[in-house]
């Protein structure tokens, strides 16, 4: 497995995600990793250091660029918890769990993105804005309400399959209901 091409691919996938929904300051993105799928394991089997800090670098690198924050999910042995900067469960009112991600009870890609980060800290649950999955994890616990699937060009990562999501906020009203302003911003007082 060549990890530079990993490196390539992630960040493809992120450009593609972010072209949908451009995400900043405000935003957090999820991503639900198994390294075992990336190396054509079975799902929780063969977990990878050297693939989970290749992917943990390239997102890192995009990450910085856009501003956005990102939450790592743990494998089903956490409950699908999640690792987030300790900042970012404070801005968003999340409140930290007492667990420390292993590769064997937590993933590769947790318990690698905890040793990274700064200040991480585990939540069980977050409401992302987007969300990117490798390997057919099942993120959609974590994404907010409504999901719309965004197609990637880069379809397999190594050989996990890759879905991914944004958000909108939800449509209500019924026929009358207008979801888009036809009136200048000046007039809306």
């Amino acid at each position: 497995m060549k990890m530079e091409q990993l490196r390539q691919d992630i960040s493809s996938i992120m450009e593609d995600l972010l072209a949908a929904k451009p995400l900043g300051e405000n935003h957090i993105l999820v991503f639900g990793t198994s390294t075992s799928e990336i190396i054509g394991k079975r799902i929780g089997s063969a977990g990878s250091e050297e693939v989970a800090a290749a992917l943990y670098g390239a997102i890192e690198e995009v990450r910085q660029e856009h501003g956005f924050s990102v939450a790592f999910q743990c494998c089903e042995h956490l409950n699908r918890a999640l690792v987030i900067e300790r900042e970012t469960a404070e801005r968003f009112g999340w409140p930290e769990v007492t667990v420390v991600p292993v590769p064997r009870a937590g993933g590769a890609m947790a318990s690698h993105a905890f040793r990274q980060m700064r200040d991480a800290v585990v939540v069980e649950t977050i409401q992302a804005d987007a969300g990117i999955d490798i390997g057919d994890t099942f993120i959609g616990m974590h994404i907010k309400p409504v999901a719309v699937p965004i197609r990637p060009r880069t379809k397999q990562l190594g050989e996990a399959h890759v879905t991914m999501a944004v958000t909108r906020p939800k449509l209500i009203g019924g026929s009358r209901a207008v979801y888009e302003r036809t009136w200048p911003e000046e007039s809306c007082h």
